[in-house]
């Protein structure tokens, strides 16, 4: 039976729409959510924005819409929905933070399976973190790349975890971790990959909210 291309293009056509039209509705449910600070349908939110992020960032593009609310709606949805199981959390909580943060003048050493030794020598604010840590049963983590979330994982084992990342290295590490614990995330205020920097009051903040 011969393939009719006329039926073919109708029904990519209505596919593009039927995507278009779920991802922008979606969209706005969750920029809705996300300045109104509360949560609409999360779990819909967080299955379609994963699943259509390309043509949501496009989408975006189109509506001159700043591209990366797509992952500040991701990540403070999954906050959202994960804020009480991480609360939970008793013990083995876990930091991880990119190696970017590291001040250009640091002589940490890196391990093969946990990333960079924190010498805390107060050059960069890795060591105000790394003290806090301490104070709620935290283990800081300063990683090379998101192979070593990998690595992590498997050695320290970790129960909850808070990671700090640029914008869509945490949306992804986050989708990936979120599958096996309770995960908070923070965004990097100035990102890129030398000399990055974070809100360490807002990463001290989401250790404090551990119950124990």
């Amino acid at each position: 039976m011969p393939v009719s291309y006329e039926l073919f293009g109708r029904f990519f056509v209505y596919l593009t729409v039927a995507v278009f039209s779920i991802t922008s509705v979606t969209l706005l449910i969750g920029i809705y959510s996300f300045k109104r600070n509360t949560m609409v349908f999360p779990n819909l939110i967080l299955f379609v924005l994963y699943l259509f992020y390309a043509p949501a960032k496009w989408i975006c593009r189109v509506l001159s819409i700043k591209e990366v609310i797509v992952d500040e709606i991701l990540v403070e949805v999954r906050n959202a929905v994960m804020l009480e199981k991480f609360k939970k959390t008793d013990n083995k909580k876990a930091v991880i933070l990119p190696q970017c943060m590291r001040h250009p003048s640091c002589k940490a050493r890196c391990d093969p399976i946990v990333g960079y030794l924190c010498t805390e020598c107060g050059l960069c604010d890795i060591a105000r973190i790394c003290q806090a840590a301490r104070k709620y049963n935290f283990k800081v983590f300063v990683i090379p790349g998101d192979s070593f979330v990998k690595k992590i994982m498997e050695s320290y084992r970790p129960n909850a975890c808070i990671g700090v990342a640029c914008f869509q290295e945490l949306t992804e590490s986050m989708q990936a971790v979120s599958k096996h614990i309770p995960v908070q995330g923070v965004f990097l205020v100035k990102d890129g990959c030398y000399m990055t920097t974070v809100n360490v009051e807002e990463v001290v903040n989401k250790m404090e909210i551990c119950d124990v």
